[in-house]
């Protein structure tokens, strides 16, 4: 049995996806004349992800039976003692987490030859994705803060890439400069905890860290009475709330769907908005012991679940009505981690990594069948032309409502019933928010199903329903292109943003290359078994023993591991359950409004104008941000050019200054009359002055 993993093997894993990143980037793209082409690009750049996959997998086996690595590979520098080191941490929870990555961004990465097939941009794209992937491998594998820090800003820089890649529309530049910017408010946070933590603890290794909690416990902020442990581990969630979208800090992720379909799979499902529930839980030695961070991170958690899947029933565009069923999923994992059931967290975040990358990518090849037009409104009963793509986005989104046997349902009732067991504060809204979100889950996500593949086709007419987003005219027309049914007006001019979005008249749907629906079938099948096959072992057995810590005074995982009796009687248990008659409802629900029954949603809309105003707006998020934080920065910018730059600066130090000289040289300038009788004067009297003034003193 292995002790100890080979560091070098374990160094292949980032290396490789980053090597192919360096050749597609830099030898295929025009900057260094392209050198390379596509097929040796996205050679490349799938082998370095398949060498890392493998790895990975490879890896997970050897910890499974008992392995494990912490150790430096890299010593930077080392400054008045600190050690700025690049190091990995090998055990249960990166070595899942690899596995999980690698996989998803393979199928990404396959799914990308045809999506991006005719695009200008193709081999700058396999560049950009397999940085992203050593990006989020360098976050989940470190064993220091330092290199967390750097995993997390770089799938920042890489998303910011990747939002914006169609850098010729003002959408995509404004929604990369969007999510930029939030993060940059998180990550002020994040960097604030690290620094907490460093200036106490005196490292940046995470066990030495973790060595000294207790120390730590017993301090409090100078200057203050709040502890230090729980004003360090709230920081580090603001980091993640950014990172993982969490309210109020969501705002960036619906607006990134302006980038291509396989990068939006990439950053929703397995990386970057995972990052903050994987750091949370890595750092589960720390938060254990502060209750107020633990309540604080249930009910943002618990905000994000119920209020994002709000926003998603009257979302039209197919992507974002997924996007906003990521946030929700996402609060859904925090409301977790604030039970203090870290490893349902995790299982959670792994289970929704493959169904939500499979909805993503099955959005996607909709969207190719349907010539770029992603108004689901346009679409209906696509079920007969695209099979491979029904069948395999039905597995997806009855995973996601957790429908029993199917890989989300073991996550979401775990989730649904820690809330139940926990006694942290903040606990009760946050049992009422999951529940809830079970049946607003079911309800968005089989509205969307029975319009796209279900109902009356409404696609091939001329429809009033383009007002909404159309744009991956660039991606998936090369892709319709490339199994020839595409329209020949490729390019990133203004005028293919004007191009012509949906089927003409007499057009038909059809379904996507192999390599599009390839990845599908390969994501379906973990969105269906993974569950089942896991629960066990990541939640109640000795998976991550070691690795995550729990409390003595939170019970929920106690509770959970005595309740349950194995996968099969957890879902037969399900069927008296409130969370599966809440997620059928839903259906039913969905089911009446949008194919029995169109007028009650019309008429719901009629009643409640103003509430679906409400919901269109976001809750005025944007608004808000707009007028307090951009109006507040420009207020203050205006004030501080108007008083300290223009009054101060230039009116009273350069202008006033100036002002003080002249007019003093002004009156000096009276006395250079140019008359000798005057100077004779002048210094007759200067003359008298001192003698008077001296006299006295020769006197004495």
């Amino acid at each position: 049995m292995a002790v100890t993993l080979n560091p070098n093997l374990l160094l292949a894993v980032p290396l490789a996806p980053l090597a192919g990143a360096a050749i597609a980037g830099l030898l295929g793209t025009k900057f260094f004349g392209n050198v390379v082409g596509r097929k040796t690009s996205h050679t490349a750049t799938i082998l370095g992800v398949l060498v890392a996959f493998i790895l990975s997998a490879m890896t997970l086996n050897d910890v499974v039976n008992g392995a494990h690595y912490n150790g430096t590979v890299y010593n930077w520098m080392t400054v008045a003692g600190l050690k700025l080191e690049i190091g990995f941490q090998i055990d249960a929870l990166s070595a899942m987490m690899m596995c999980v990555v690698t996989f998803v961004s393979l199928m990404v990465h396959v799914y990308t030859i045809g999506y991006m097939a005719e695009d200008e941009g193709y081999n700058r794209f396999f560049s950009y994705i397999s940085l992203f992937t050593f990006s989020m491998l360098m976050l989940v594998m470190a064993n220091n803060f330092l290199q967390l820090f750097f995993g997390w800003e770089a799938v920042g820089l890489v998303s910011y890439l990747l939002i914006g890649f169609w850098y010729t529309r003002p959408t995509a530049i404004v929604a990369n400069m969007k999510a930029f910017l939030v993060n940059r408010v998180g990550d002020f946070g994040f960097i604030l905890g690290i620094g907490l933590l460093l200036a106490y603890a005196g490292s940046m290794d995470y066990q030495e860290v973790f060595a000294k909690k207790e120390q730590l416990m017993t301090l409090t902020l100078p200057g203050t009475d709040w502890a230090l442990l729980t004003v360090a581990c709230i920081c580090l969630f603001i980091g993640a709330m950014g990172k993982s979208a969490q309210f109020p800090l969501h705002v960036w992720l619906p607006d990134s769907m302006e980038g291509p379909t396989p990068i939006s799979a990439l950053i929703h499902a397995a990386t970057m908005v995972t990052a903050g529930i994987f750091m949370v839980t890595r750092m589960s030695p720390l938060f254990e012991l502060s209750d107020t961070a633990l309540s604080f991170i249930l009910v943002i958690g618990s905000i994000t679940a119920l209020f994002m899947g709000f926003l998603g029933i009257i979302q039209n565009d197919i992507k974002r009505v997924v996007a906003y069923s990521t946030l929700s999923q996402l609060g859904y994992m925090t409301v977790a981690l604030g039970s203090s059931a870290y490893s349902v967290a995790v299982f959670h975040l792994m289970t929704h990594a493959f169904f939500k990358a499979l909805l993503f990518l099955g959005a996607g090849s909709v969207i190719i069948g349907m010539h770029h037009d992603q108004d689901i409104r346009n679409m209906g009963g696509l079920r007969k032309y695209m099979p491979i793509t029904w069948i395999t986005s039905l597995l997806g989104s009855l995973a996601l409502i957790g429908t029993p046997f199917f890989s989300g349902f073991y996550s979401k009732d775990s989730i649904i019933e820690a809330v139940a067991a926990t006694h942290i504060w903040g606990a009760g809204f946050a049992n009422f928010a999951v529940l809830a979100g079970v049946f607003v889950t079911a309800f968005y996500s089989f509205r969307m199903y029975f319009l796209v593949f279900h109902g009356e086709e409404r696609f091939g007419k001329a429809h009033a329903h383009d007002d909404h987003h159309h744009g991956e005219s660039h991606g998936t027309n090369a892709a319709a292109a490339h199994d020839g049914h595409g329209h020949d007006d490729h390019g990133h001019d203004e005028e293919d943003d004007h191009a012509h979005h949906g089927l003409a008249p007499g057009q038909k749907p059809h379904e996507s290359p192999f390599v599009v629906w390839f990845p599908l079938a390969m994501l379906a099948i973990p969105s269906v078994i993974i569950g089942y096959l896991t629960i066990g072992p990541m939640l109640f057995g000795d998976f991550f023993k070691g690795v995550i810590t729990f409390g003595e005074n939170h019970p929920a995982m106690e509770e959970l591991a005595h309740e349950f009796h194995g996968p099969m009687a957890m879902a037969m248990h399900s069927l008296t359950s409130l969370p599966l008659w809440l997620a059928i409802s839903g259906v039913a629900t969905a089911y009446y409004c949008y194919m029995i029954n169109p007028r009650v949603p019309a008429w719901f809309y009629a009643k409640f104008k103003f509430l679906h105003t409400l919901l269109d707006n976001k809750y005025y998020m944007d608004k808000f941000n707009e007028v307090v934080f951009a109006g507040g920065a420009r207020a203050l910018g205006n004030g501080l050019w108007n008083v300290g730059d223009k009054t101060l600066i230039d009116g009273l130090l350069v202008n006033g200054s100036a002002k003080v000289v002249g007019w003093f040289s002004t009156l000096t300038r009276l006395a250079q009359t140019g008359y000798i009788y005057h100077y004779a004067f002048v210094m007759i009297l200067g003359i008298l002055g001192f003698l008077v003034y001296f006299l006295p003193f020769w006197h004495a």
